[in-house]
């Protein structure tokens, strides 16, 4: 009876351990992601600027890096980082004539809470998470000589995705995520110019996963 119960109680805590091991798993991603906007703003504002002046902001392309820490088998949380991408925009309505109007970096460091559905050792394990995001505009530059600002940016972040083993530790990953970022714009030049920009990116990102 108590041989019996050694073994229960060694299963058991096998199983413990092999469960807060597959719970302290972590994973790397390295890929490219597509930043695409979808911008809208409140239009152009500021002493002689005419009626219906705007603006359209770019989309954008950089390198991807999150890392993930699984906290049990199913849920994670991760921290994406990416190459600070050079989003730029052009005047439109009745400004369009001006072309490039404004360059700015985007430092956009994104915090998730993950769940992934399946077993940790099928091929496939689709995921969706839920987050806040973080955005600051750095190296804001414009061709006309404008003093420009844009302020930071917190909002929420969702993305869904799904991740493919090629081996324990090698495999691939694709993913999609829509985020909000809204930035109030100052320009300071012959007048002030403002307006408020609502970015509403979707991104989309693929590449590779290792895990150890």
């Amino acid at each position: 009876m108590n041989c019996t119960i050694r073994n229960l109680t060694l299963v058991a805590l096998g199983g413990l351990i092999s469960t807060v091991a597959l719970a302290q798993s972590n994973t790397v991603k390295l890929g490219i992601i597509y930043y695409q906007t979808h911008a809208q703003t409140t239009g152009i504002t500021g002493i002689g600027v005419p009626a219906g002046a705007d603006a359209e902001v770019g989309n954008a392309t950089t390198a991807l890096f999150t890392y993930e820490r699984a906290v049990t088998p199913e849920f994670g949380v991760e921290l994406v980082l990416g190459w600070p991408p050079t989003v730029k925009s052009t005047g439109s309505g009745s400004v369009a004539f001006l072309g490039e109007v404004m360059s700015a970096k985007n430092v956009a460091p994104t915090l998730l809470f993950n769940y992934h559905f399946g077993d940790v050792s099928a091929k496939w394990r689709p995921y969706v998470g839920l987050g806040i995001n973080y955005t600051r505009f750095t190296d804001v530059k414009s061709p006309y000589g404008w003093s420009v600002s844009l302020s930071d940016s917190w909002g929420l972040a969702g993305q869904a995705g799904v991740d493919y083993a090629i081996d324990k530790n090698w495999g691939l990953f694709a993913s999609i995520a829509a985020l909000k970022v809204k930035s109030d714009l100052v320009a300071t030049g012959a007048t002030v110019l403002q307006t408020t920009i609502d970015f509403r990116p979707v991104t989309y990102a693929a590449g590779v996963t290792y895990k150890f």
